[in-house]
Formats: structure tokens, sequence, C-alpha cells
């Protein structure tokens, strides 16, 4: 067998496994998205049917005409997802440039200590979590579920923006001062345009653990009208005793569109971010 021979079987080969691969992990989001087509007698059918019997747009139809409450979760999703990722980008920023520029004997410990809090896992800090926000009076308010996904995110993503100041190097900030510059002037003239990409990145990051966010919102909001997406389709469209999954369907493929549209913009520039952060020197 020649080189070219072997070349093309190789080129096969990792094709047919790319496609495998891709089958496996898109398949539930196509059945997902079949099922939103169907009535939910279909839905329930045994054995059940992959494409729909009779293609229907009515899920659709009643989430957007009936189901007014779910635009509610809709938009308060946006809102916590929004402001959450502002925050800690913010935050990151300011943080990262601290840690990486600033070097003190216990720099190692704050980042293990930032590590090992990633650790945990979110059920057993919400424990503590409940108790501080009850005194500060914070429970079942936008502001307290915020504050709670900002704190969660905070560690990994001050360490994660460290890294990308940290690939800045240190002699553009001694030219700055020579030339008069203040601390602020270096950080956002300079070095926030060098770190665009792991910005982007921890903005990314943010935002989508926001979107998906259920444990936060399930555990500090009651009122039905603050709920998020996550909670509020648990709590409300998946009853005790029969669920409607075809309404169920519809539901996840429409707050899917959001993160879809996200990867499909910003997917290279986010890769790029994280491939940039993970170069040093």
């Amino acid at each position: 067998m020649d080189k070219r021979t072997s070349q093309a079987s190789s080129a096969i080969l990792n094709t047919a496994l790319l496609i495998l691969i891709m089958s496996f992990l898109l398949f539930p989001l196509l059945w997902v998205l079949m099922t939103s087509f169907k009535s939910n007698m279909e839905a329930y059918r045994f054995p059940p049917t992959f494409f729909p019997a009779d293609g229907s747009l009515r899920s659709y139809i009643d989430l957007f005409t009936v189901n007014n409450t779910f635009f509610i979760y809709y938009k308060n999703n946006f809102l916590v997802s929004g402001i959450c990722m502002a925050l800690t980008t913010l935050l990151a920023i300011f943080s990262g440039h601290v840690l990486s520029r600033f070097k003190f004997n216990w720099n190692k410990f704050i980042v293990a200590a930032f590590m090992t809090s990633q650790m945990f896992p979110v059920i057993s800090r919400l424990i503590s979590l409940y108790g501080l926000l009850g005194k500060a009076k914070l429970i079942n308010t936008i502001p307290g579920l915020v504050l709670a996904i900002v704190a969660a995110q905070i560690p990994f993503t001050v360490v994660l923006m460290s890294s990308f100041f940290d690939a800045v190097p240190i002699a553009i900030d001694e030219a700055a001062r020579i030339d008069g510059a203040s601390r602020m002037q270096i950080l956002f003239n300079l070095e926030v345009p060098l770190v665009k990409p792991g910005i982007l990145s921890v903005a990314i990051y943010s935002f989508l653990l926001t979107w998906d966010d259920y444990l936060h919102a399930a555990t500090l909001i009651q009122d039905d009208k603050l709920r998020t997406l996550s909670a509020g389709i648990a709590l409300r469209y998946l009853g005790e005793l029969s669920y409607d999954w075809s309404l169920i369907n519809t539901i996840s493929i429409v707050g899917t569109v959001p993160m879809v549209i996200l990867f499909f913009f910003f997917q290279k520039y986010m890769i790029k971010g994280l491939v940039a952060g993970a170069v040093k020197g």
C-alpha cells in the first residue's frame, strides 16, 4: 500500500469516526427537536417513533399564545445572565490583574484557595449562603440570586483572567510607568486590549453557566414571577403525575436558541482565548 492510499484510508477512517461521535452527541438534541413536533399522545407512544407521525406546530403555537409565564422566565434568565456576566467579567479583570501583577508571598495560597473552592458541590455552599442572604434580606430577590451566582463564578474566572495578564510582558507596564501613566491607564489603555480574548472567554463562560443555573434559582427564589428558565420549567411544567412532553421539549428547544447563536458567532474567539490563556511567557 503506497503512502497516498494510506493517507486516503486514514482520512476516511477519521471522518467516519467523527461522524459516529457527532451522531452520538447530537442524537439527544435531535430527539428533543423531533418530540417538540409531536402531539403529547404520540410522545407517550410505545414503541416510540422518531419522526412525528403528524408533524404539528401546535406546541410552538401554544407556547407563544397560551403559556405567557414562559416569557417571564425567559426575560428573567436574560436579565440575570446579563448582569452576572457583566459583574463577573468586571471583577475578574480587576482581581486577575492584581493577582498577576502584584506578587506576594501568599499568591500561590490564594490561587490554591480559589481552586479548592471549586471542589465543593454547589449544594454544600447553598446551606451557608441561604443563611447569609436571609440575614441580608436578599432571599427571593434578583440581586440576591445575582450575588450568589457571581460568588460561585469568581474563583475560577479570576484565576483564568490572571493567566491572560501573565501572558502580557511586564516590560509594557514598566515603560508606561516611566512615561507617567497611572495604574488605571495602564490597565485599561494597554493591558485590556491585549487580553480581549480572555475577557470574551470569561464573559461567555459566565453567561453560559448562569443561563443553565438551576440550584441557585430553585433554592433562593420562591416567587414564580422572579424564577429563571431552568427552575421555572422544572417547577411549573413538570407535574407530579404526568408531563406534557411535547411542550417541555418545545420549551427546551426555544431555550437553547440563544446558546446556539452564542456559540455560532463566538466559538472561534472563545477557543482562541482559551488557547492564548494557556500559553505564558
